[in-house]
């Protein structure tokens, strides 16, 4: 399995290329160069898979055995969930009216993040105890990247990441994750801007290939194919637990809903459609709505600005990840995904050709949920179910509530609403705080602030530098 980039401008890697890259050489993403297909048999016999070994068998098709021999990947991905609070990983909460919650916030900072990235810290600390060789990590966060990818490496000798977060736009309890680690290797900056202004200062130091080979960056951000292949498990997971009989022929569909920021869970979900899962997706978003106008009409452009919503790890307006979606659905062709990404970049707003829009059209659905429509579902879920939703599980729930379908469903749920006090609140709900997220808050704290008017990639390159120093 070799991987290629989304723009054609790079040449194939492995699967060791691809970790330790952030984006691509000519600013692309790595995707596998084919992607593999399964039969019937194979999806029936996978149905009785635990959701571990999903995820090892789901990695297996993605790592050559020659790199990771597969009695040793079966052991990091067991390392990787052995500090998860539930003994199956994730778990399906099945609720009145056909609502089916996938839970995929049982790690260690409640967030489905903590899925991937537990996978690929223990990838990364694999090839570099192998190579005896440091990387510098390089993440923006809109609020559960930052604190899942510092749990992933925190202590490690052979690792340094630094973690941008947009102050005062994440929850206390978001924030408080990433600042209450203080370990040699974690350096946490709050920047007083957005997300979207966030990711500026890090593409900048990718993009300077003399500075990011020098001190070997890399990117945590589902930028990163690891991320990817993951999440991928979340889809077959759901189809398992959801599709009522696996005895016809053809195998039976299920919608698969998903909260949608960056874009990655959908992505993953894209290509496990292409493996042949048989699931219909639907992109949920909030008022953030880039992706349902994409989806919708075709119409890829920036609005005026990102508005700040309940379900804010969701308030992007840029989602890198819709590349690798284009790229997919053009049958991998570079040059449209590069024209189309180069055209972006520029004027902040392109228009699908036709044959692509309708391509995106038949394979997602999409809603978009406004901040009333998300305390709706929240209410709801808890007047029904006495089950309580976060905001960006509740954006999924919207969805449920405003289409019934005799089609079985499952919708993600992305993060755990204790870490979303004030959501819960504005709906008229009573927070449960766990004690480890309530401790946070007499924690001692650390972190550096980016202002407004500062440089913040030469900020960055100087702590690189300083950092460096110490190996």
């Amino acid at each position: 399995m070799e991987y290629v980039s989304t723009r054609g401008g790079a040449g194939a890697i492995d699967f060791e290329g691809a970790l330790f890259s952030g984006y691509a050489p000519d600013g692309g993403l790595f995707m596998p160069q084919s992607i593999p297909s399964l039969d019937g048999n194979t999806l029936r016999r996978w149905s009785r898979l635990s959701y571990r070994d999903l995820v090892k068998e789901l990695c297996s098709l993605f790592i050559a055995a020659e790199l990771v021999p597969r009695s040793t990947l079966n052991d990091l991905i067991d390392r990787a969930f052995s500090r998860f609070r539930h003994k199956d990983v994730v778990h399906l909460s099945r609720l009145k009216d056909g609502l089916n919650i996938l839970e995929l916030w049982h790690g260690v900072t409640y967030a489905f993040k903590d899925l991937s990235l537990s996978c690929t810290g223990q990838f990364l600390q694999h090839f570099l105890e192998k190579k005896q060789k440091h990387v510098t990590i390089l993440v923006g966060t809109s609020g559960d990247t930052g604190s899942s990818a510092i749990e992933s490496v925190r202590g490690q000798k052979n690792m340094d990441i630094f973690v941008l977060l947009p102050k005062g736009l994440c929850t206390q309890i978001q924030e408080l994750q990433m600042t209450t680690v203080i370990e040699d290797n974690v350096h946490v900056f709050a920047a007083h801007g957005n997300s979207d202004e966030i990711d500026e200062p890090i593409k900048d130091l990718f993009a300077d290939v003399d500075f990011a080979r020098k001190h070997n960056l890399m990117s945590l951000n589902s930028v990163n194919w690891s991320r990817i292949m993951v999440q991928i498990a979340h889809h077959f997971y759901a189809y398992f637990q959801c599709a009522p009989s696996l005895d016809t022929t053809p195998l039976p569909m299920v919608e698969i809903v998903v909260p949608t920021g960056g874009g990655g869970n959908i992505t993953a979900g894209c290509i496990a459609q292409k493996m042949g899962l048989p699931i219909r997706l639907v992109a949920v978003v909030n008022s953030n709505d880039i992706i349902h106008r994409t989806v919708q009409h075709g119409d890829f452009s920036l609005s005026e600005s990102v508005k700040a919503t309940l379900a804010s790890a969701m308030d992007i307006q840029e989602p890198y990840n819709m590349e690798r979606i284009l790229w997919l659905l053009s049958g991998s062709d570079s040059r449209l995904t590069k024209t189309l990404m180069e055209q972006f970049s520029v004027s902040k707003s392109i228009k699908l050709p036709q044959d692509l829009h309708r391509k995106l059209s038949e394979t997602l659905r999409s809603c978009s949920a406004s901040d009333k429509d998300i305390v709706r579902a929240m209410q709801c879920c808890w007047e029904e179910n006495r089950y309580l939703l976060c905001p960006h599980s509740a954006v999924a729930a919207h969805y449920h509530y405003s289409n019934p379908d005799g089609t079985p469903r499952c919708c993600l749920a992305p993060a755990s609403a204790a870490k979303f006090q004030d959501a819960l609140l504005q709906a008229g709900l009573v927070p449960q705080l766990p004690a480890e997220i309530t401790a946070l808050t007499a924690m001692e704290t650390r972190s550096t602030p980016l202002e407004r008017g500062q440089d913040w990639a030469q900020v960055l390159r100087e702590r690189i530098e300083a950092a460096a120093q110490q190996w």
